[in-house]
């Protein structure tokens, strides 16, 4: 069964001076302000296309490699994964990059690295951001 997510961001004026909230309708878990100098300067108390791209991509991370780890016969303690999603005015999205730091017992850390390489390249927020570099480390904690 396919489940749809909705976002709704409402805009006002410019692309420069301007500034709008995004809303999770789906989730009602909160609106968000962003603005463009949030997106290209990093200002802060404002969110950007970016850091809700890094927070998709951490969550789809952390729930592909814990059902990965299960599925190898070591279910982790506990996973963290940070995604680093770097945005250049002049060339847009131009990567993102998984830190990944993992309770598991009894994997070896080849092992480990193995499956957080291949969740990597499968887990779906990596593969709908197949026109950008994705790079990892992953180690265990």
């Amino acid at each position: 069964m396919a489940v749809t997510s909705e976002a709704t961001t409402l805009w006002n004026g410019d692309l420069r001076s301007g500034a709008g909230t995004t809303k999770l309708d789906s989730s009602a878990a909160g609106e968000f302000p962003v603005s463009w100098a949030a997106r290209a300067e990093g200002v802060a108390a404002k969110t950007n296309p970016e850091e809700l791209l890094g927070a998709a991509h951490s969550a789809c991370y952390s729930m592909a490699i814990a059902n990965a780890l299960a599925d190898f016969g070591a279910p982790p303690q506990s996973v963290q994964v940070t995604a680093a999603v770097t945005f250049d005015p002049a060339e847009g999205i131009t990567g993102s990059h998984l830190l990944v730091s993992a309770k598991v017992a009894g994997i070896s850390a080849q092992d480990f690295e193995r499956i957080a390489v291949e969740v990597m390249k499968t887990c779906p927020v990596s593969r709908a951001l197949a026109g950008i570099p994705i790079t990892l480390e992953a180690n265990l904690a």
